[in-house]
This record gives structure tokens, sequence and C-alpha cells, in this order.
């Protein structure tokens, strides 16, 4: 159900795909909506930015008895999973990568629904030791499977470039760091940004 716009803010949902404790996703998604409201859409009115926390929506492993293509909701988590989703017209997914793909929960959350995905733009920021590129990459099947219009590219952040980490626990992932993304970062989530707008307004094609 894409709601495409020539006239209004675009309203882009930012999930936060983790909610492992001591998990950075909060962090990296109040990046992201920092860099985005310098964005000259969002300056000029045209895109609003939420945060939409997955450990917040305490979703249970997936219970519905009926297939979410059918849209018979049985339980009113669903119902108030699918009210969350349908409030926006674009999403941009912030994910870790857990063995080489996206975390249960964020799997979880999208295959509870589909009408309220459907036809919707989406980005993808993946972090990661490496960057998290395998989960964003899984995620981009996934969004695509549920009708998303996923806009080209991605933004990887790595753990030990795009954090800066106490020195006497350089190597150590568990370690509080502090987002300090390289300058390039800022400019992907940009580009990624007027994509998503572009796309919202039936501007470009996107895969």
């Amino acid at each position: 159900m894409n709601r495409t716009h020539e006239n209004g803010p675009i309203t882009v949902g930012l999930v936060v795909g983790s909610s492992r404790p001591g998990r950075r996703g909060p962090a990296v998604a109040k990046w992201v909506a920092e860099t985005m409201a310098g964005h000259p859409a969002a300056r000029a009115g045209e895109l609003t930015v939420e945060l939409v926390d997955l450990a917040e929506q305490r979703l249970p492993m997936l219970d519905e008895p009926v297939p979410a293509r059918f849209g018979d909701y049985r339980h009113d988590h669903t119902r108030r999973w699918s009210s969350v989703v349908s409030a926006y017209d674009a999403f941009i997914f912030v994910t870790p990568e857990y063995n080489s793909s996206v975390p249960a929960v964020l799997k979880n959350a999208i295959d509870y629904l589909d009408a309220e995905w459907r036809g919707k733009p989406a980005g993808v920021l993946s972090y990661g030791a490496r960057g998290g590129g395998q989960a964003a990459e899984h995620l981009r099947v996934i969004l695509g499977e549920v009708g998303m219009a996923v806009v080209p590219g991605h933004v990887e952040l790595q753990l030990f470039t795009d954090f800066q980490w106490p020195a006497e626990r350089a190597t150590d992932p568990t370690a509080p760091a502090r987002i300090a993304p390289a300058p390039q970062r800022a400019a992907e989530v940009a580009l990624m940004v007027s994509a998503l707008v572009d796309a919202g307004r039936g501007a470009v094609p996107v895969r």
C-alpha cells in the first residue's frame, strides 16, 4: 500500500533491527536521524523521520495462524504492529550482522506483515566487524519478497573504523564505543535519503 506523495512530507520509519542487550543499534540510528535532519528535503519540511525500535515492540515469535498475505490478524500485538508500520511512507532499516545475516527479531518483525510493507521505498544501513554487508544483502532479498521498493546500494559501518574505542580495549567488540563514522558515511546516507525521497515521489525506478 504505497502512498506516493506529490504534496506533504514523506514519513520515514527508522527501524532499529536488534534487541540484544548492549546493542549499538540505537546509537547508529540516532546518528542516521541526525544526519537525515541536515538533508535538504528535511530542512524543507518534505521529509520527517521517527525511530521504530523493535526492542520496544516486543513481538513474540510469529504466532499468527493465518499467513500474513491474507491480512487476517488474530492477535492484538499484530494489529498494533500493523498500525505502526502503516503510519510510514518509507523505511530505513538499521541492522547488525549476526552469523552472516540479519537478527531474528528483524526477520520476525518483517514476517508478521505483508500489505503494510508493499510498494514502500526502503533503504538499508548495516554495521558489523566488516560492515555487515552479508546482512544487508540478505535483508534486501527479504524486503523485496514482501514487495518493498529497495533503493540501490546500502551504507555499511565497520566496528573498528567507524566507531571510537577505548585504547585499552581496541580489539574488544563488547567494549563501549562511540560512533564516529568516516566523513564519507554522511554523504552515503544523504544519497540513500535522496533515493528514498525520489522513490516516494515516484520520480525514479528502484530495484
